[in-house]
């Protein structure tokens, strides 16, 4: 603001003063200020832009654009019949305006005078937003409708923003099929992934407070932070968790899921997730560094991510219906139900909610079209609302600011061009305008938020229809309605992409059999298959044996969604339907032996785009019990040579004389692995009392017994 002054000040008096002059028309029916004027300050050989927004013929603010200036407030507000006068407040020479209005109160001329200067100025009424936008909206109603009903999508809420109005609210279809409740424009549904870019906005909000630097490394404020290369690891910046170029794929399988885990521990298992690219080599979706961003943020106020989204943008935008855990949605009492179109019978059913806070930072936020387009507002001003600064200006366009490049665009549509990711926000040219947007898909709902910054245009898209396109559909036919752009039927080219999609999805379905090997059978019983298995990353898969009318089959589970198993071929088992949970359909999964021909490992392709991971067998659970472990406890001999068994800590240990202590890993069947002798193991061996009298040791040089020492 301390630039502005001085500008204006230096423009004015370096200019002589300037008598006013009024209006002498007869007074006509007093006049009102309110609504939003545009127009200038005449400085000789140059006219200084302003913009006048009054809530009243008492309060109002005013900006300008060429000097940076926004939301200023206005004090000493007087309308008197057909003269008005108002001043700026703060700002040094008591500026002020004094003008005339013309007689059918559509215009405003007079004089701006600062510390003895005098400048004329004169101001139009802008025209209402809504009623400006009417004829680009004619026949929207129609379209969306049927395009909704093209996509199968139950229910549908749009919002469009122009400048600091909504000017178009609505909702089509049901947010409940079967008790066929109405979509409104304030219905609540999950927005996704387009939370990313709140995320993004707390962030910029600690820089300027100084408690953060985007381009520090992250270890600097999270000293346990790790990566799995510990370059990358001193490398990586919060800039780069929020780009999509930390080096790492998705593995969303971590995740993903019905087993809750703390944030904390999300973060910590990214220690165990390789990355398959450098730091910044290569642009990959990735929603775990987001959630890092939300813990970082955590660590650095002190507070959740969900109190800080709340206290810094949802409560001074007004957005008190939105909710920050997507179930939570279901308390109001205007909410939308999730969808999903079967791919077999091409049916719509429901698709649960999937409770994802942990993930928060990364896609769980609800919210309306509604209080959408105050956020939408919010993005499209210079970081202000009301008056009051919630970003600055500088640090908003950094967030706006394309960081990664994404590659080209498709020939098939030369209308967008791919420009990079920004933060939180995909930034492209549409029609010869910039556009942010982001779209967002989780179990059963699909959106877009989308704006124009040069257009002072947006749109906010929310479905309740599971990986739909309906809403990037919709956002494009917008912005061609808003922005006068010669219309593309954007709906008909998606449709039929869709429809080509699915045609292929189906026939490669149908191929999948081709891959399998006939005539195999598993290598070992159905029941040695089941147990426990680890990665130190992702987690547990619990594999089990049911029996069903005398036959036995395997399942297994993974955060929680469990799916059924049928032999593939040789050693490799497939995901069966679920029809509860999809997630693992057609998901293989390969067992491994080890040199003693027990299972001892699966191998998951847990992420596409990295080599299957190992799982490693965990032992029998009473292998890793403190009373049963105490059973094998003593001293023991292979002939002369004693052999000790101890417990250290939780763990059963191995002591011979001159070697050091070894380590035994739980197996099965009573049975150790020596942790750091591959191909050795010890099996205790039950005596006629119950207690273990002897210890097999398993060498690839041979097989020796130890006998217990009776006690003295």
């Amino acid at each position: 603001m301390a630039k502005w002054m001085i500008i204006v000040w230096l423009l004015i008096v370096s200019i002589a003063p300037i008598c006013p002059v009024w209006s002498r028309t007869a007074l006509i029916a007093p006049t009102d200020l309110s609504g939003r004027w545009q127009g200038s300050i005449n400085i000789p050989g140059s006219a200084l832009e302003v913009k006048l927004s009054f809530t009243s013929n008492e309060a109002g603010t005013i900006s300008i654009p060429a000097q940076g200036a926004k939301d200023l407030p206005l004090e000493k507000v007087l309308v008197d019949g057909k003269k008005a006068t108002f001043a700026i407040r703060g700002v040094p020479g008591n500026p002020v305006f004094s003008g005339t209005f013309s007689d059918n109160g559509e215009s405003i001329a007079g004089d701006f005078t600062q510390g003895g200067g005098t400048i004329p100025f004169e101001l139009k009424r802008s025209p209402d937003a809504k009623a400006a936008s009417a004829d680009s909206l004619d026949g929207l109603d129609q379209f969306l409708d049927k395009a909704r009903q093209d996509w199968q999508v139950p229910g549908l809420a749009v919002a469009i923003i122009k400048g600091e109005e909504i000017v178009y609210a609505k909702g089509f279809g049901f947010r409940d099929v079967d008790a066929k409740l109405p979509v409104t424009e304030n219905t609540l549904f999950p927005i996704g992934s387009a939370t990313k870019a709140f995320t993004t906005f707390v962030m910029g909000q600690l820089v300027d407070d100084g408690k953060l630097d985007f381009d520090k490394p992250v270890i600097n404020y999270l000293p346990e932070f790790r990566l799995y290369d510990t370059v990358l690891t001193e490398r990586i910046t919060p800039r780069d968790l929020v780009t999509h170029r930390s080096g790492l794929p998705r593995h969303d399988l971590l995740w993903y899921g019905n087993t809750p885990r703390s944030r904390e521990d999300m973060v910590r298992r990214l220690a165990y997730l390789p990355n398959n690219k450098d730091l910044r080599g290569a642009w990959q979706y990735n929603n775990l560094m987001f959630l890092t961003a939300g813990v970082l943020e955590e660590r650095l106020t002190g507070e959740s991510w969900e109190e800080n989204i709340r206290a810094r943008i949802l409560a001074p935008l007004g957005m008190k219906r939105t909710t920050l855990r997507n179930t939570d949605s279901e308390k109001d009492s205007d909410y939308a139900l999730g969808y999903r179109l079967n791919d077999e019978t091409d049916k719509v059913e429901r698709m649960d909610f999937r409770d994802i806070t942990t993930m928060g930072p990364a896609g769980s936020i609800c919210s309306s079209v509604t209080e959408m387009s105050e956020w939408v507002k919010l993005n499209l001003s210079d970081g202000a609302v009301g008056g009051k600064r919630l970003i600055k200006e500088s640090t908003l366009k950094d967030l706006h600011a394309p960081q990664m490049s994404m590659g080209e665009g498709s020939p098939e549509n030369p209308q967008i061009i791919p420009v990079g990711y920004a933060m939180g926000w995909f930034v492209d040219v549409f029609g010869g305008n910039r556009r942010l947007h982001h779209g967002g898909n989780i179990d059963g709902f699909s959106a877009m938020v989308a704006f124009l910054p040069r257009e002072d245009v947006g749109v906010v898209v929310l479905t309740n229809m599971n990986g739909t396109g309906l809403p990037e559909t919709v956002a494009r036919h917008v912005f061609d309605r808003m922005t006068g752009a010669k219309p593309t039927d954007w709906n008909a080219l998606a449709l039929a992409r869709r429809s080509v999609a699915l045609k292929q999805a189906k026939e490669a379905k149908s191929k999948l059999t081709d891959t399998r090997k006939p005539g195999t059978h598993p290598s070992h019983p159905i029941t040695e298959y089941a147990g426990q298995y680890e990665h130190a990353g992702y987690g547990i898969i619990e594999v089990a044996v049911e029996e069903s009318s005398g036959d036995a089959s395997l399942n297994f589970t993974f955060n929680g969604i469990a799916t059924p198993l049928e032999h593939w071929h040789y050693d490799v088992f497939s995901g069966k339907r679920n029809e509860e949970d999809r997630t693992f359909e057609g998901f293989k999964i390969q067992f491994e032996s080890g040199l003693d021909g027990e299972i001892d490992s699966l191998r998951a392709q847990m992420e596409s785009a990295e080599e299957p991971f190992e799982f490693k067998r965990l032992g029998d659970a009473n292998l890793r019990d403190i009373k049963f472990l105490e059973k094998l406890t003593g001293d023991f001999s292979i002939e002369t040579q004693p052999v000790k068994f101890s417990i250290a800590g939780n763990v059963l240990t191995a002591t011979l004389p001159g070697q050091p202590v070894y380590e035994l890993e739980p197996a099965r069947h009573n049975t150790f692995r020596i942790k750091e002798l591959p191909g050795f193991s010890i099996q205790f061996l039950a005596g006629e009392n119950g207690g273990f009298d002897a210890a097999k040791f398993v060498q690839p040089n041979g097989v020796f017994t130890a006998k217990r020492v009776p006690a003295k």
